[in-house]
């Protein structure tokens, strides 16, 4: 896919890997598609191209320390270090970086090393410039469509969300991330709920920016979109998010070219955990390769910082979900990729199942699957048996987008309907953690039996399936059952 077409996707609405589709049906999002070079990508090898890197070691801080100098002494800047999980970030125009960082006494703390994306740093170099974070919002935010829409929104009715409003709208206690494009925290459904305190912007090489308005959107509507479903306010205009009691915040992920690069993600889930939310929605896959293999060098060192960072987000009490893509893929049985890289030349590739799609393949996250109003499987939708963890509604999804409001389908529309159910869940039952919020999903899906008419992908069984998984997700269970 080539640049051009990712912006167009962008402005369309779908600023992550996880797909959406305009209601005429043409792909406004894509997901990055699988490559597998040998050895290390060769657009990190030009002299004096700017790249950005994940060095891993131990996670002590001496360890992190002691290759903060080894990155210095092979013509790197640290971008940013984590001492939890024992990443750095680092920049370099050196072309033998990867060899070098491990060259001396420091470089013998070196796990793996790997570069970011195939194509050039588009931010410049770390420090250099910040962009002007709090850009103008879209004339005419004001108009908002009246409060009857929420009779529209027949996802609410199926995930029986309306039904669990009678008994809690969610608790300002809980805290949700939209880890996307950025959210118009001026929009009259999202602003009574919006936490400017808690929102980030990362998509400065991973750095996180807390500069006012940062957080907003600046080419896609995505975040925006994907931020009402969860939490839409429920004051009289618009329409009303699963749960729209919790507050949320913008955790920026998506730069202004559609990108989302390991080094954001990282930074996203590492400012969740410390910044104590609750749960996290990811409707995207992490840029440039849509499955990373960790049998090659840079795409094997990214997938292990990346799971490192969410191990640790998990660990501190975020329950991560994510959008299971838009390829129709079965992920269960991976067999080539033809879509990766798409920050440069995508290339026909041979993949397996040890290559992965993240974050939604990663441990710990909940994977979700798109249906359709007829609780049927989005044709968009990836599936794949034990892969997918619930389904939920994806497909003509009405939600806020910045100026009012708009209709989008997509794994990504589906993702935050179950992070809205899982919100309403940890205000039901504040003392669980990830682990039992998970289980709870799953345990109290509405089992979905697979088509009536046979469909050889669909394998499994009424109670867990390739098409959606242990089923579709329940909102008023989520808020009346204990257990």
């Amino acid at each position: 896919m080539s640049r051009s077409s990712r912006t167009r996707r962008l402005s369309a609405g779908l600023a992550v890997a996880a797909l959406a589709f305009t209601t005429a049906g043409a792909a406004t999002a894509a997901q990055a598609a699988p490559f597998a070079p040998s050895s290390g990508t060769t657009a990190a090898a030009e002299p004096g191209i700017l790249m950005n890197y994940v060095v891993n070691t131990k996670a002590t801080k001496p360890h992190v320390a002691r290759v903060e100098k080894a990155v210095e002494a092979a013509g790197g800047t640290v971008v940013a270090s984590y001492d939890e999980i024992g990443v750095v970030i680092a920049q370099s125009t050196n072309p033998n970086f990867r060899t070098d960082v491990r060259a001396g006494r420091n470089g013998r703390e070196v796990q793996s090393v790997g570069a970011t994306r195939t194509a050039p740093v588009s931010e410049g170099p770390v420090g250099a410039a910040k962009q002007a974070a709090a850009k103008g919002l879209n004339a005419g935010e004001s108009t908002v469509v009246p409060d009857p829409d929420e009779s529209k929104q027949w996802d609410m009715v199926q995930i029986k969300a309306d039904q669990a409003h009678q008994v809690t709208d969610g608790s300002k206690r809980v805290l949700v991330g939209v880890t996307d494009s950025g959210v118009d925290d001026q929009h009259p459904d999202l602003k009574p709920n919006f936490d400017a305190k808690n929102s980030v912007n990362c998509t400065g090489n991973g750095v996180a920016d807390t500069t006012p308005g940062g957080w907003r959107q600046t080419t896609s509507d995505h975040g925006t979109h994907v931020a009402g479903t969860i939490a839409a306010a429920r004051n009289g205009v618009g329409i009303v998010g699963v749960a729209p009691g919790v507050r949320i915040a913008s955790v920026k992920v998506v730069n202004d070219d559609g990108y989302i690069y390991p080094e954001y993600a990282i930074c996203g889930f590492i400012w969740a955990a410390q910044h104590h939310m609750d749960v996290t929605n990811h409707s995207y896959f992490i840029d440039p390769w849509m499955f990373w293999c960790d049998d090659d060098g840079d795409q094997g060192a990214v997938q292990e910082s990346v799971r490192r960072a969410m191990d640790y987000q998990t660990k501190k009490g975020v329950l991560s979900v994510a959008a299971a893509g838009n390829s129709n893929y079965d992920l269960a049985n991976k067999t080539t990729d033809t879509s990766s890289p798409n920050d440069s030349t995508a290339v026909t590739r041979q993949i397996n199942n040890d290559c992965l799609d993240i974050p939604t393949e990663l441990p710990g996250v909940i994977t979700v699957a798109s249906t359709t109003q007829a609780r049927v499987k989005s044709s968009f939708s990836n599936f794949g048996l034990g892969k997918i963890d619930v389904a939920a509604p994806g497909s003509a999804i009405l939600s806020t987008i910045p100026g009012g409001y708009g209709t989008k389908s997509g794994t990504s529309m589906a993702s935050p309907h179950v992070a809205g159910v899982a919100a309403l869940m940890k205000s039901a039952h504040p003392w669980w953690g990830p682990r039992e919020l998970e289980k709870a999903l799953q345990r109290q899906a509405d089992d979905t039996a697979c088509p009536t008419t046979p469909d050889p992908r669909c394998t499994g069984t009424t109670a867990n399936n390739a098409f959606y998984g242990e089923g579709i997700a329940d909102a008023l269970d989520a808020v009346t059952r204990i257990r």
